[in-house]
């Protein structure tokens, strides 16, 4: 909702605030997690046409790369045209949706955050691995809610079900896109590293047991078998 209907649901940012390298206030971080999200869709409704266009660029003989240190060790910097023309195209498409854009739109393609076209493909395959246990978890906790010692464990630790679902998606919303992060920032790449770094910290969160009864072994999959 663009106006929250109490302070702790909220998705106000304030920078230097629990990590945050962003302020923002209720609305605007509302429309940027919107944005960020419906754009992460699109990305991954044309993934095979982007990854088919990042071998096209890093295969391309009048494209010629460099070797460069970006910080991360020794990099194969090469620009990827293709690449970037799609994601441009991508963008408009994300900006007629929304209707309003916050934060920059700035992709990282050829530097030093991004240094070529492989890079990027696998920046963004990260994408389900992140989003689909937090999706998972918010999806069982009704099953949850089924058994009376769960049940009860929720509602005296969270106030129910749906206060605990509204709880795990404020503080994901707030701080899974507050430019936190090695790389972080309101560019494209920075939001998807913001989220990559609250996943990182999901055992410091209150609601860290709630994910472990959904049977969440991490956000690489599971290694039990």
């Amino acid at each position: 909702n663009v106006t929250p209907s109490n302070q702790a649901e909220s998705l106000a940012i304030r920078h230097g605030k629990g990590g945050s390298k962003l302020s923002h206030t209720h609305e605007q971080q509302y429309y940027f997690v919107l944005q960020s999200l419906t754009l992460w869709r699109e990305i991954m409704g044309n993934f095979f046409r982007l990854w088919w266009l990042a071998e096209e660029d890093l295969l391309d003989e009048r494209n010629p790369y460099r070797l460069a240190n970006t910080g991360q060790g020794i990099q194969r910097c090469q620009s990827a045209p293709r690449v970037s023309k799609a994601m441009s195209e991508i963008l408009s498409v994300v900006k007629a949706k929304v209707g309003r854009w916050i934060g920059l739109s700035v992709v990282h393609l050829g530097d030093r955050d991004v240094p070529n076209a492989l890079i990027f493909i696998d920046k963004y395959t990260q994408v389900p691995r992140l989003l689909g246990p937090i999706a998972r978890t918010l999806d069982e906790i009704d099953r949850l809610a089924e058994d009376s010692d769960l049940n009860v464990y929720m509602e005296e630790n969270f106030g129910g079900k749906e206060k605990l679902r509204k709880l795990i998606l404020a503080d994901y919303f707030r701080h899974g896109f507050d430019g936190s992060g090695d790389d972080g920032g309101s560019c494209i790449d920075g939001r998807l590293t913001s989220t990559w770094n609250w996943c990182s910290r999901l055992e410091k969160k209150s609601f860290h047991s709630i994910f472990m009864l959904t049977g969440f072994q991490g956000f690489d999959g599971d290694f039990r078998e």
